[in-house]
C-alpha cells in the first residue's frame, strides 16, 4: 500500500501496485448489467451475440461476448441440468425460481496490477451491485479458473456474491486473454481491443519479450504463430496466484472506501459513512479450479488478516508432498504417491490416454469421438517404444488404463477422458503448463510445440482472419486450442513435411500420425528428469529445461496451513483434470498434518460430479453426472452463515448424489432429489475422516 493518505485506514489510499487508469463503468440493470451483459438469463442461454462491425467490436460488445461465453464454460446451461431452476440470474438468494432476467445494476471497475514495467499486468476488475450496503459490507473473490480473462468467474463467485448485495472481487491472476500475433504484432487492451504492440507499450495485457529483429526472424521460420501470457510470459504466473487474490481485495477495499466514504447529506443531515476495513467487512475467497486454488493461496498467505473464510469448488491445488499419511478410499488400495503435480499426472495422460481410448471397457462411454486409427497408432507407437508391454490394440489400450489409474487417478474419471482427449484438455494443459514453469520464451518452440491457426481440414498453418482474431479476448480459454473454428490451436512444428496441428501431424520417430506422441514423450521426460525412451538421466539443455520447470513447481505448491481461517472445498469424485487424489483429498490430508486441532478446513466429496460442469448438457453426460455447482453454491451459503450467524460447519463427508437417469441425450430433469444437501448430522459411514496416518475416504 502507498505510505500516504489515512493512516488509520490505509485502504483510502490507492494500492501501489495498481498503474494506469482505472477505468469505471456504471450499468443501469436495464439496458446492460453486471452479471449478464445485459443478455439476461434467456440472452445467456441462447445465441451467441455479434458484433455490428465483425472487424472492429465495441469494447461493450467485447465484454458481452466475453460474459456470454465465460458464463457457459462454467455451468450446464440446460433447463434440464438445472439452470433456471435451481441455478442462474434468475434464482433468488432463497432459491426461488423469477420471471426475472436477473440483471443486476452497478458500477464495473477495471485496472492494472503491475510493477510498472508493464510485463506483469494483470487484470484487476471490481464490480460494486448497486445493492452493496456499506453497513454491512461484504467482498467475495472471483480470481478466474482456468487460464481465463477476468470475466471467468462470473457464473460462480461473481453472480453468488452480486446477488448478495456484495462487491465481487475479480482477477485474471497473470494469465487471461494475452494473445500476442507475432505475424502481425497485435495485442490486447485491458478492455479486448486489438491494436499494434509497439501503440500499447505499457498498456498491452501482455507483448512477448522479443525484440524485433527476432521476432522478424522466427516470423520467417514459422510464420502466423502466436505467443499466450500464460506460457509465454516468462514469469511463471501461478506463484503469484495467492498474491493476486490478496491485491484483489486490497484494490476492492479501496473502491469501496472511495465510493461510500464520504460524507453525505447537508446541515443537520450530514453524516459520513464508517471507513470500510477487514474489521467491519466479510470476506470470502472463492471460484473453481484454477481460481479457487489462487483463494486457497491467497489464505495460506494472509498477513493483513483480509480473509475470514474460503469456500471454492474443484480447486487445483499442488500440495507439498508429505510422506506421512496416504489416502484409502473404502477398501481400494492405499494412495501413498498422492500430491503429485498437475504437470506430473497430466504430461502422464498426454502419454497414454490416445491409447486408452480404444480399450472395449470404455466402447459404451459417452462422445469418444477421437479416430480410432489414431488411437491405434498411438498405442503402436508406445508398443515399439518398449512403454507397453501387450500385443494386441485392446491389450495395450487396457494396460495404458492401468497404467493411469496406478498413477492415482481414480476409476470414475476413467469414462470422461475420451472426450477430454477429443477437446485437447490434457494437451493444451501438458504445453501450456510446461512453458510456463519453466519460463521459456515462445522462440523456444518447446519440444517443436508452437501456437497458431491452422486449416480446419488439412490441419496446416494458416494466417487467423482479423474477424476471428478480433474475438480472442472473449472467447479463447487462455490456453490454445481456443474454443472456435479456425482459431489458434497446438501446432507440431516437427511434423513430417510441414508443421501441422497435432492431430494430423506425422511423428518423425514413428512415422505415422500419432498425434504428436514425440512431443508428449518430450513434456514427460521435462516431468521426471530422465529420458522416457533411454531411462537415461536428462543432459544438456533438456536437463537445464527440467531444474528450471521443477523450481517452477515448487513455487506453486501450497502449505497446507490456512493459520485456522474457515474453509470450505467442494470436488466432484470424477474429475477428470484435477484427480482428488493428487488435488483436494491431497490437501486435506496435509492441513490436518499441519494445522491438526486448529484445523477449520472441511472438506465435501460429491458422487456423479466431475470438472466441467458444461457437458453435462451433453449426450451420455446428462444422465450420469450431477452439476458441481449447486454445490459451490450451498458451499457459500454455509461459509456466509457461519460468519454471519456462527452456525456450525458441517463435518467433512461424501455427498452421494443421485443421477438424473433416463437414456443418452434425454435425460430426465433434475430436481432436490437427485442433489442431498451438505448434511449438518452426515450418517457415520459417509464420514470423511483422518487417523493421523490416513485420509479415510468412504465409498
Amino acid at each position: 500500500m502507498a505510505d500516504d493518505g489515512n493512516q488509520e485506514n490505509p485502504f483510502t489510499n490507492k494500492p501501489s501496485f495498481i498503474h494506469g487508469e482505472i477505468i469505471k463503468t456504471s450499468y443501469d440493470g436495464s439496458k446492460n448489467d453486471l452479471l449478464t451483459g445485459g443478455l439476461g438469463k434467456s440472452g445467456l442461454a441462447g445465441s451467441a451475440p455479434t458484433f455490428t462491425d465483425p472487424k472492429n467490436p465495441t469494447a461493450s460488445e467485447l465484454r458481452t461476448l466475453a460474459i456470454y461465453n465465460n458464463y457457459r464454460a462454467l455451468v450446464d446451461i440446460s433447463e434440464g441440468g438445472g439452470y433456471g431452476v435451481l441455478y442462474g440470474p434468475n434464482i433468488t438468494i432463497n432459491s426461488k425460481i423469477t420471471n426475472n432476467e436477473g440483471l443486476i445494476a452497478g458500477d464495473e471497475f477495471l485496472a492494472f496490477a503491475d510493477n510498472g514495467s508493464g510485463r506483469e499486468n494483470i487484470t484487476m476488475m471490481v464490480q460494486v451491485p448497486a445493492t452493496f450496503n456499506p453497513l454491512l459490507a461484504c467482498i467475495i473473490t472471483a480470481p478466474s479458473p482456468g487460464s481465463r480473462g477476468v470475466y471467468g468467474a462470473i457464473a460462480t463467485a461473481g453472480e453468488w456474491g452480486l446477488k448478495h448485495g456484495c462487491a465481487v472481487a475479480y482477477t485474471d491472476k497473470g494469465t487471461g486473454t494475452g494473445a500476442h500475433n507475432l505475424q502481425n504484432h497485435m495485442v490486447n487492451l485491458i478492455q479486448g481491443q486489438r491494436v499494434d504492440a509497439d501503440t500499447a507499450g505499457k498498456n498491452s495485457n501482455f507483448t512477448a519479450m522479443l525484440k524485433e529483429r527476432d521476432r522478424q526472424i522466427f516470423n520467417a521460420k514459422t510464420p502466423n504463430r502466436f505467443a499466450f501470457k500464460h506460457a509465454h510470459s516468462q514469469l511463471n504466473p501461478e506463484k503469484d496466484w495467492g498474491k493476486n487474490v490478496l491485491q484483489s481485495i486490497e484494490f476492492a477495499f479501496f473502491l469501496l472506501n472511495k465510493e461510500f466514504g464520504e460524507s453525505i447529506g447537508n446541515g443537520k443531515n450530514k453524516k459520513v459513512q464508517p471507513s470500510i476495513t477487514p474489521d467491519n467487512t466479510i470476506v470470502i475467497a472463492s471460484s473453481v479450479s484454477n481460481g479457487g486454488a489462487a483463494s486457497i493461496r491467497a489464505a495460506e498467505q494472509d498477513q493483513q488478516g483480509l480473509i475470514d473464510g474460503v469456500a471454492v469448488s474443484e480447486p487445483n491445488v499442488n500440495p507439498v508432498f508429505d510422506s506421512g499419511f496416504r489416502i484409502v478410499q473404502g477398501n481400494r488400495k492405499p494412495v501413498f504417491e498422492h500430491s503429485r503435480s498437475l504437470y506430473d499426472y497430466t504430461t502422464m495422460l498426454n502419454v497414454y490416454q490416445g491409447c486408452v481410448n480404444r480399450d472395449p471397457a470404455l466402447a459404451g462411454v459417452p462422445l469418444n469421438m477421437t479416430p480410432s486409427e489414431l488411437g491405434q497408432n498411438r498405442c503402436a507407437s508406445l508398443h515399439e517404444l518398449g512403454l507397453l508391454q501387450s500385443t494386441t490394440p485392446e491389450e495395450q489400450a487396457a494396460e495404458a488404463q492401468r497404467l493411469i489409474n496406478d498413477f492415482g487417478l481414480l476409476p470414475e474419471q476413467n469414462i470422461i477422458q475420451p472426450l477430454n482427449w477429443f477437446i485437447s484438455v490434457p494437451q493444451a494443459l501438458a504445453v501450456t503448463y510446461a512453458n510456463a514453469y519453466a519460463r521459456q520464451r515462445v522462440e523456444n518452440n518447446l519440444c517443436d510445440y508452437s501456437f497458431g491457426a491452422t486449416d480446419l481440414i488439412t490441419g496446416k498453418s494458416v494466417p487467423l482472419s482479423v474477424e476471428t482474431e478480433v474475438k480472442l479476448f472473449s472467447v479463447s480459454t487462455g490456453i490454445p486450442p481456443t474454443p472456435l473454428i479456425g482459431g489458434v490451436d497446438v501446432i507440431n512444428n516437427a511434423s513430417v513435411g510441414e508443421p501441422k496441428r497435432q492431430r494430423e501431424s506425422i511423428s518423425p520417430s514413428s512415422q505415422r500420425q500419432d498425434e504428436n506422441l514425440d512431443g508428449a514423450l518430450c513434456l514427460r521426460s521435462l516431468a521426471t528428469g530422465i529420458d522416457v525412451i533411454t531411462k537415461n538421466k536428462l543432459t544438456g539443455q533438456m536437463r537445464s529445461i527440467h531444474a528450471k520447470l521443477t523450481r517452477g513447481i515448487e513455487q506453486v505448491r501450497a502449505t497446507g496451513n490456512l493459520h485456522g481461517i474457515p474453509t470450505v472445498i467442494v470436488t466432484g469424485r470424477n474429475d477428470q483434470i484435477l484427480p482428488p487424489n493428487h488435488t483436494s483429498r491431497a490437501y486435506f490430508g496435509l492441513n490436518q498434518r499441519v494445522e491438526g486441532e486448529a484445523s477449520n478446513l472441511r472438506y465435501y466429496e460429491v458422487t456423479n460430479a466431475q470438472h466441467l460442469d458444461t457437458l453435462n448438457a451433453s449426450s451420455g453426460f446428462d444422465n450420469r453426472f450431477i452439476p458441481l455447482h449447486y454445490y459451490l453454491i450451498e458451499a457459500l451459503d454455509l461459509m456466509f452463515a457461519h460468519l454471519t450467524n456462527g452456525t456450525p460447519l458441517p463435518p467433512n463427508q461424501v455427498i452421494h448424489t443421485t443421477p438424473r437417469g433416463g437414456t443418452d441425450g434425454l435425460a430426465l430433469p433434475i430436481s432436490d432429489a437427485n442433489l442431498p444437501p451438505i448434511a449438518a448430522n452426515p450418517d457415520a459411514e459417509d464420514l470423511i475422516t483422518f487417523t493421523g496416518d490416513a485420509v479415510l475416504i468412504p465409498e
